[in-house]
């Protein structure tokens, strides 16, 4: 890994990605009153077939060291994914701002849908795998995830870039 740090014109020292990491597996609520000013939202930047970006909230979570949201193949998100998988997701918490750059997969191995599944039951969103075992169901999902089945993506970074909003301050960028 390489880090850059981005505020040392203002003699800050860099940020700790473990820091950042351990902050995110901490957990980021996304109910209304959960979190920054109200809530955490996380926003997925995709590209649309002429290059333009596709910008949409999105649920996301933080395990083993990558995001994973859902939404339907078939949502523009999802249709951007297949064609270019490169993204970005941004997400605020009380201590930083964070982007992250890098691509994202579908992933349909049942054991790795299932424990996210159980995941995001257990935060209170009641989804289950569905009859395949490659994808997710329920009663309610976003609106913008369109109908069920739901398909699990996880994002490798490439890179990421932390702004403090916290003191001491400071802003990194980290290349994997």
């Amino acid at each position: 890994m390489d880090t850059q740090n981005l505020a040392d014109l203002y003699e800050l020292p860099a940020l700790d990605w473990p820091s950042v990491t351990d902050r995110l597996a901490a957990g980021y609520e996304q109910a209304p009153g959960g979190g920054g000013p109200d809530r955490h939202t996380t926003w997925l930047t995709t590209l649309d077939a002429d290059g333009a970006p596709h910008v949409t909230a999105i649920g996301s979570l933080w395990l083993d060291g990558s995001f994973w949201f859902e939404t339907g193949r078939g949502t523009r998100k999802g249709r951007n994914l297949a064609r270019d998988p490169r993204c970005t997701l941004a997400l605020s918490t009380r201590e930083f701002d964070l982007s992250v750059q890098g691509s994202a997969e579908v992933v349909t191995d049942p054991a790795t849908v299932a424990r996210l599944a159980a995941v995001w039951a257990q935060g209170g969103w009641p989804c289950e795998v569905d009859e395949s075992g490659t994808a997710l169901t329920a009663p309610f999902s976003a609106p913008s995830a369109g109908r069920p089945p739901w398909a699990v993506y996880r994002v490798t970074a490439r890179s990421a870039h932390a702004v403090a909003t916290v003191a001491p301050g400071g802003a990194t960028r980290w290349t994997f």
